[in-house]
């Protein structure tokens, strides 16, 4: 069974250009694309040496962890940006984490101006209950086993350069919160936590 690119509906967003998103949802068909490729070739694998094989299984988990984190990202900005409810269930499980909500995006924000590409990831842990942040490298390298991404930031430079120039990775993240419909972050929460 092959993976459908998914399509969004995502209004125009502040700072984020139009053209900036097309060619980003480009990047992500793309990954939804080479995921299926890989897939279809591993069906024959006897057809490949021990050295090839393990390099397609590598590469598997690039792309379809690029196609997954793609999703999240792109559908955050559908219907428009919307506050988080102080009322939902995510805000009161961040409080209970952080503190507050403000010291828990002061850090994540930190968190999203790591040195390199990859992602800023807000995690659940479904065993232990627990929300958790982390930085994914590239697209593959850091997800944390058995958690559930509930909002996922591309920190790769094809998500803001284009706009913002390497030295605005500060004004994209904030533009990022500004975009956010927090109402499809609680219901990525909702979904996970149950």
């Amino acid at each position: 069974m092959a993976y459908n690119a998914k399509t969004f509906s995502i209004p125009e967003l502040k700072g984020i250009s139009q053209t900036t998103t097309d060619e980003h949802l480009k990047l992500y068909q793309g990954y939804v694309s080479n995921t299926n490729k890989i897939l279809e070739a591993l069906k024959n694998k006897d057809d490949f040496d021990a050295y090839a094989l393990s390099e397609m299984q590598r590469r598997f988990a690039f792309e379809f962890d690029g196609m997954k984190n793609h999703e999240i990202y792109f559908s955050s900005f559908e219907g428009g940006a919307a506050t988080i409810s102080e009322d939902s269930e995510l805000f009161k499980a961040i409080e209970a984490e952080w503190g507050s909500f403000d010291s828990w995006l002061e850090s994540f924000k930190s968190l999203a101006k790591t040195r390199g590409v990859g992602w800023a990831i807000l995690y659940f842990d479904t065993q232990e209950q627990k929300l958790l942040t982390t930085w994914v490298d590239e697209q593959h390298l850091g997800h944390l086993t058995g958690c559930s991404p509930v909002l996922a930031l591309d920190m790769w430079e094809h998500s803001f350069v284009a706009d913002y120039q390497p030295s605005g990775k500060g004004e994209y993240i904030e533009d990022y919160f500004a975009n956010v419909n927090w109402s499809t972050i609680e219901n990525n929460f909702k979904s996970i936590a149950g």
